[in-house]
């Protein structure tokens, strides 16, 4: 059972910390900011980069998708402000940063699940993890074996510098090397186009990439959707981040970016891309607050 619970109490933390600590602060004119790094948490840095340049238009913020490692690498080599990363960093990473005097500070921008996914024609509703780790080891090559068709599987995997392929690689294969007849590919969204045009291809993508062009297996008996995923009962899940060199000065342009996800817009931001908020406004005790007009995130609702 992956821990989303554990990491959700750490950002439940870190909102009172941060809301509690609120600064009023005014952009510069001209002033940038640099994300890089996951295609993962790409849709949510640029919808949070949409937002907020409508709202801040003295802000121009671009963003990358070069992949979690890239984005690590950008961070440490000082090209960007946010490396967006789909896993933690790496303990080798940290070293790197330590030594190019970068420290690098983590912020859980929402949580997530590696959604296993196969044409929306294919019989097949789910898989166990021995299964699907046989199928990526090549154990498991037709769909006959799994009750689908006599039809050999087309297997997608996401190349190996993204942190997707990491999870799925920790998680999944546990560390056993997947067969020569993978197919690899650059990004989620290439994941989903090959599956939903090929009728026989099974690959994995962020929960957010999910749509009515491809069709999600349950795991385990549990299926890809925002209420296992809360719970940890989806054995494929994890946390998303942004990564900063330190703790952004407060009011900056680049404190206000990286905490808009622990505000009430910052979540309906993450829900309405279709990955999980961290912090949940509508239901239960009282959340910690959100940002307001005057404290630096002067936002229309």
């Amino acid at each position: 059972m992956a821990d989303t619970k554990g990491w959700s109490r750490v950002a439940r933390a870190c909102a009172v910390t941060l809301m509690s600590a609120l600064a009023c602060g005014v952009s510069r004119a001209g002033e940038e900011l640099v994300v890089d790094g996951s295609t993962t948490v790409g849709p949510i840095v640029k919808a949070f980069a949409e937002f907020y340049m409508k709202n801040d238009p003295e802000v121009n913020i671009t963003v990358s998708e070069s992949g979690s490692g890239n984005g690590a690498k950008s961070l440490i080599n000082g090209t960007c402000h946010i490396a967006a990363m789909s896993r933690f960093m790496k303990s080798s990473e940290y070293a790197a940063a330590v030594g190019a005097g970068v420290t690098p500070v983590a912020h859980i921008v929402a949580l997530d699940a590696l959604a296993v996914i196969v044409h929306p024609g294919n019989p097949v509703t789910g898989l166990t993890l021995a299964q699907l780790k046989d199928i990526y080891l090549g154990k498991i090559t037709h769909w006959n074996q799994i009750g689908g068709p006599n039809v050999k599987i087309v297997v997608i995997s996401r190349d190996t510098n993204s942190g997707t392929y990491e999870t799925f690689e920790g998680t999944v294969m546990q560390g056993a090397k997947m067969a020569g007849s993978v197919e690899y590919v650059g990004s989620n969204g290439a994941i989903r186009s090959r599956v939903q045009s090929t009728p026989a291809a099974l690959g994995y993508v962020g929960i957010g990439y999910l749509d009515r062009g491809v069709k999600g297996l349950a795991v385990e008996g549990v299926a890809p959707e925002i209420e296992p995923v809360k719970t940890g009962e989806y054995p494929i899940s994890r946390p998303l981040f942004l990564f900063t060199n330190g703790v952004p000065p407060m009011g900056s342009a680049l404190w206000r970016f990286v905490t808009l996800y622990l505000s009430e817009k910052g979540q309906a931001i993450v829900s309405a891309i279709g990955f999980v908020p961290v912090t949940n406004y509508g239901a239960g005790a009282a959340p910690a607050r959100g940002p307001e007009p005057g404290d630096g995130h002067e936002y229309a609702p």
